[in-house]
């Protein structure tokens, strides 16, 4: 009988993720990317495009061959990289610390000069600031503080990280991702009209210039990975993406991101190409990242798109 009841157990289970993987949304991904000499230009766009999208996670995972690194690398390199065109907005700069536990942190930056002029307000609780032009979650961890989570209010750019692997114990951002109304002004960026975060649920509330909202909330944070669980308005318009990735690539061993891997939907595979000669696929889970160490933030983790609902 209990060997029944186990058997009905993990026939009801596969059901269940059956029906879930039925119920995901299949994205088209298109590649906007351009060559580039510069490591430090971001030069990787991979657009995420469906109207019907109102969920999904993200996940920034630690590499396939983080065990091997003894040394990692994640100073800039600036050859090959001409930014005096790139336009300068001064400002006073300032750190201010919007919220605190013995657990968490939530600081923000204003920088000496930035590429826009916008400000956007910042809440938590009652505490609003204007003119913040990094956020940063920090988490204790190991008698030491590790940022994870990083956004960029005045141009709507994320970064993530898990926490670190013991043997490093530091690890480096690479790729960033963009969620919402994308629109191009000189570069992809989301306009953000204001920013709320919960402190009880580790959650930003993103309100857009465009119009409509996402929350993008903590779900899981270890040193594997850390994902993001996001809820966002649908984003109407052919081609109009409602997610992106943005990374670089010089050459593989040059690179924040170097390969992309789709599955489609039903599929029981996936399918790899390099990420400069995909073009555009369609499917229900999106995989970017680095299968060799590069020379350029070395131990920067892999960043995984999926559920979308």
């Amino acid at each position: 009988m209990r060997g029944l009841r186990k058997a009905l157990v993990v026939l009801l289970s596969g059901m269940t993720m059956q029906t879930a993987a039925a119920q995901d949304i299949s994205v088209d991904f298109v590649n906007a990317s351009e060559p580039t000499l510069c490591a430090e230009k971001d030069n990787v766009y991979i657009k995420l495009i469906s109207p019907a999208v109102s969920r999904f996670v993200i996940t920034a995972e630690h590499p396939s061959y983080m065990g091997t690194i003894v040394a990692d690398r994640w100073a800039p390199d600036f050859r090959n990289c001409d930014m005096s065109s790139d336009p300068t907005f001064k400002f006073e700069p300032r750190r201010v610390t919007l919220y605190e536990t013995e657990e968490w942190q939530l600081v923000g930056l204003t920088f000496p000069s930035f590429w826009r002029p916008n400000q956007v307000p910042v809440r938590v609780g009652d505490k609003v600031e204007n003119g913040l032009h990094l956020l940063q979650l920090w988490k204790r961890h190991q008698e030491r503080a590790e940022e994870v989570l990083v956004l960029y209010p005045a141009d709507g750019y994320w970064r993530a990280r898990p926490l670190p692997p013991a043997h490093l114990r530091w690890s480096a951002y690479g790729s960033s991702f963009l969620l919402g109304p994308i629109e191009t002004t000189g570069r992809p960026l989301v306009d953000i009209k204001s920013i709320a975060f919960d402190p009880v649920k580790k959650s930003f509330r993103l309100d857009f210039v465009r119009g409509g909202n996402a929350t993008v909330s903590l779900k899981e944070l270890d040193a594997e990975k850390i994902e993001v669980d996001v809820a966002v308005d649908p984003v109407r318009g052919a081609e109009q993406p409602f997610a992106a990735l943005r990374s670089m690539y010089v050459m593989e061993g040059n690179s924040d991101v170097a390969q992309i891997a789709w599955r489609a939907k039903g599929s029981q595979a996936w399918t790899q190409e390099p990420v400069m000669a995909f073009k555009k696929a369609s499917g229900v889970e999106l995989w970017t990242g680095r299968t060799v160490p590069s020379r350029h933030n070395t131990s920067a983790p892999d960043t995984i798109f999926r559920d979308f609902k």
